[in-house]
């Protein structure tokens, strides 16, 4: 690991959390004053303790006693305040981070889902491949682990080289050999230590990263796709893969936890030998003439046994943090992959996309996983420019923990108690508004979990039909619905005159199974190779020569 990567490194993390240099400073000055009241408080009571044993008048004590009392409460004081600056400063930085992340995944087609070849299965997951797993580990634990260097890396190493430095100048002050041991004891803490820390981290990063991420990806597809894959016969298999995931994530973590051991134990060796050195230090420079003049006083020998002690409270957090900044570099890396994903083509030009076929009801059926989801995210404009007036209603769309009424407003702020009743009503949920007790305004506890599955898309398409755009695309609004109600609420939704959209506003409905005697005007076929054959019904029921369009390819 070069220097110069590092600093690089270093400055991105700066780039990407938008760091403030004042705030950091604040942070940092909280932190010396913390740990040099600490490291104050140790020489002086050392100092005090000494002084005590020759009884002098008490008021030659007095101001000392006060500044030990002052120390004791300015260091707590002082730890608490660094403790807020340096949180304010990671959660800022956090919440910056993880807009600029969004607002680049939002532009990007990192979250497609598509096949993956054999040759890419050896690779590691590029931005353009990345699952909602790989994604979520990215959005979450990764700036987690970015804004962790502020807390535990930034600030401690700052505050750790002014104190060491302080401590040695004011051992230097007493003995000159003294400070010198104590300066190898501290070399050995705050650089030896945290690089052997570091060495066994990235030995495990890449095991422990991998192994967790593959986890959590596994995870999410048995929590989405549970029935589906029970019905495909592949959900034993999907939860084996998530448990040796999970295993290998926690054997990696183990590993690496043991090299972590054998760093840390270099800080105590460092202590003891700093210690005994200026104890045996004291004892030849006191010798026999102890207290004489020119001699070493008792408080000086006492000074200079007990402050190392505290001043290695400065160094004992940077094998930690050296810890840190390696999981944020690693952090850094896949956050660079995900943003890197060009939602352009690679020659930096816009993709050739299928057009929206012509007529005012579409309805858009296939197989699952033939791409009738990214067939309509490309007629969105997701992938490119979003296009205006047209809104995407995905399947697992979001119901917040807020009342029926706030739900449905998140399609269109202003909609009146009024509207929302006549669009649930619209979309049969009638007789359960009625079983509420507080109506509109009932609390939705748990979001999707206060509602069945059948209720929640019901609700969906209810926020969907009060949107304002003119072009409403709807991704299988009738999944979990019984097959005779799904098949009534699509010839509804399909219908040009009289059904649930307004006869002078687009609808496209993906669905598995079109039903009979529907009124769509055009109906696109997405086979299993990814082709997109578009059929124009007549009103008679002939059907029109088919035309072929070819899905979006990346």
């Amino acid at each position: 690991m070069s220097s110069q990567s590092v600093r690089d490194d270093f400055r991105k993390m700066w780039d990407l959390l938008a760091l403030s240099p004042w705030r950091v400073a604040v942070a940092i000055g909280w932190g010396v004053l913390a740990l040099g009241s600490g490291l104050g408080l140790a020489a002086l009571a050392a100092w005090l303790i000494a002084r005590a044993w020759q009884m002098p008048p008490v008021l030659d004590l007095s101001v000392a006693v006060v500044s030990v009392r002052a120390l004791g409460i300015s260091r707590g004081l002082c730890r608490y305040l660094e403790r807020l600056a340096t949180h304010d400063v990671a959660l800022r930085s956090m919440t910056t981070a993880r807009t600029s992340v969004y607002r680049t995944l939002a532009g990007s087609d990192v979250w497609l889902r598509r096949a993956r070849t054999a040759s890419e299965d050896a690779e590691p997951a590029s931005a353009a491949r990345l699952r909602r797993g790989d994604l979520l580990v990215r959005v979450g634990s990764d700036i987690d682990d970015l804004g962790a260097v502020v807390v535990r890396a930034l600030v401690p190493i700052a505050v750790a080289i002014v104190l060491a430095f302080a401590a040695i100048g004011l051992l230097a002050t007493i003995s000159v050999a003294a400070a010198v041991i104590l300066a190898a004891a501290l070399g050995v803490s705050g650089i030896l230590a945290p690089w052997l820390s570091a060495r066994a981290a990235r030995e495990a990063e890449t095991a422990v990263r991998a192994d967790r991420a593959e986890f959590t990806a596994q995870a999410l597809t048995v929590l989405d796709h549970a029935a589906e894959l029970r019905v495909a016969g592949r959900l034993d298999a999907a939860l084996t893969a998530a448990k040796n995931a999970g295993e290998r994530a926690v054997a990696a973590e183990d590993k690496a936890a043991s090299h972590t051991a054998s760093a840390a134990a270099a800080t105590p060796l460092a202590i003891g030998a700093s210690v005994l050195g200026a104890l045996l230090i004291g004892i030849v420079i006191y010798g026999s003439n102890g207290g004489a003049p020119g001699a070493m006083t008792p408080m000086a020998l006492t000074i200079l046994v007990l402050l190392p002690l505290s001043a290695f409270e400065a160094v004992a957090p940077l094998p930690a943090a050296a810890q840190a900044i390696t999981t944020a570099r690693a952090a850094l890396r896949r956050l660079s992959a995900a943003e890197a994903a060009d939602p352009r083509g690679a020659a930096g030009l816009p993709r050739e996309l299928p057009e929206l076929p012509a007529g005012r009801r579409i309805a858009v059926v296939g197989p699952s996983g033939a791409g009738k989801t990214t067939l309509l995210m490309s007629w969105a404009g997701l992938f490119d420019t979003p296009r205006p007036d047209t809104t995407f209603f995905a399947e697992d769309a979001h119901l917040f923990g807020t009342s029926v009424l706030e739900n449905l407003r998140v399609a269109r702020g202003d909609i009146t108690e009024a509207e929302a009743e006549q669009a649930l009503r619209a979309v049969g949920l009638g007789d359960w508004l009625d079983s509420l007790a507080d109506g509109l305004h009932t609390e939705l506890v748990g979001g999707a979990a206060a509602v069945s599955g059948g209720q929640r898309r019901r609700i969906l398409l209810a926020r969907a039909l009060l949107a304002p755009a003119r072009v409403l695309l709807l991704d299988e609004p009738t999944e979990h619905l019984e097959a005779e109600a799904g098949a009534d609420l699509l010839r509804a939704l399909l219908e040009p005159v009289g059904g649930l959209v307004d006869p002078d506003r687009t609808v496209v409905v993906v669905t598995h199974q079109l039903p009979a005697e529907h009124r769509a005007d055009a109906v696109a076929h997405v086979d299993a190779s990814g082709q997109v054959t578009v059929e124009y019904p007549a009103r008679n029921g002939a059907v029109s020569a088919a035309r072929e369009i070819p899905l979006p390819t990346w």
